[in-house]
């Protein structure tokens, strides 16, 4: 849906899974394209709307436990845009969109709700809620380091179809059981360009802390390299982000 040639970012449900502020990861998307001379505009996709099915690139955030089945039960009645999530756009499912965009989310009560089944992923209730920063490295090509903040009740195991976003070097992952961080699908995993999904534990936002993450799925999405920015119009982000990473 590139109106007059203008890149279009969808966020989902920010009505309803706004808490953590994941919506910014569509501010950068957007900002680090304008910086390039590319048009950019945010659609905020509320429960009480039909959902664009054209974006080029899709986001969406954590949020808790009720409003995250909520969250995956209206976007399992919209086949269009699953579809669109499947098999045509790039996404970035951050926190409860990580959970949502999985086979099966268990309540602490052991139901067990529906994902949309996009990655082979299940999530469940963990023994204590984890919480704290965290350094990976990322499976991606070009993206390195990753950093963020963990903030969840869930953790998550993946399946052999689903292959991890990064690898834990220090602080929480998916699981306490193991040294993964996040998820991709595999055409994300196996192609430069094109469709894919992205998904991780990791606030931030996180692409506001990893501007190379943000220029992956930006590439992805554009199908082509992305020149450099001047470096002259942008924060020290290397300073900033040995605040995180040292």
């Amino acid at each position: 849906m590139r109106a007059h040639g203008s890149v279009a970012i969808a966020v989902l449900l920010p009505d309803v899974l706004g808490t953590y502020s994941d919506a910014g990861n569509a501010v950068v998307l957007a900002q680090r394209l304008r910086w390039r001379g590319v048009a950019a505009e945010i659609v905020d996709v509320t429960a009480g709307t039909v959902p664009p099915t054209g974006c080029d690139l899709y986001v969406i955030g954590g949020g808790e436990d009720t409003a995250e089945y909520v969250a995956a039960d209206w976007l399992a009645r919209h086949d269009g845009l699953r579809t669109a999530l499947a098999e045509r756009a790039v996404s970035l499912a951050v926190c409860a969109g990580l959970q949502i965009f999985g086979r099966v989310m268990t309540d602490r009560a052991g139901v067990e709700h529906a994902g949309l089944g996009l990655l082979d992923l299940v999530s469940s209730p963990g023994a204590r809620r984890t919480v704290g920063e965290s350094v990976s490295v990322s499976t991606l090509p070009g993206v390195g380091r990753v950093t963020g903040f963990h903030n969840h009740g869930g953790v998550t195991l993946l399946g052999p179809d689903a292959l991890p976003f990064a690898h834990t070097e220090r602080g929480p992952g998916n699981h306490p059981g193991t040294r993964v961080e996040g998820a991709v699908s595999r055409p994300t995993a196996d192609a430069a360009t094109g469709p894919g999904i992205v998904a991780t534990y990791l606030h931030g936002p996180v692409l506001a802390r990893n501007p190379a993450l943000a220029d992956h799925l930006l590439a992805r999405a554009l199908g082509a390299p992305l020149p450099p920015l001047d470096p002259d119009r942008l924060p020290d982000m290397a300073a900033l982000r040995a605040t995180y990473l040292g």
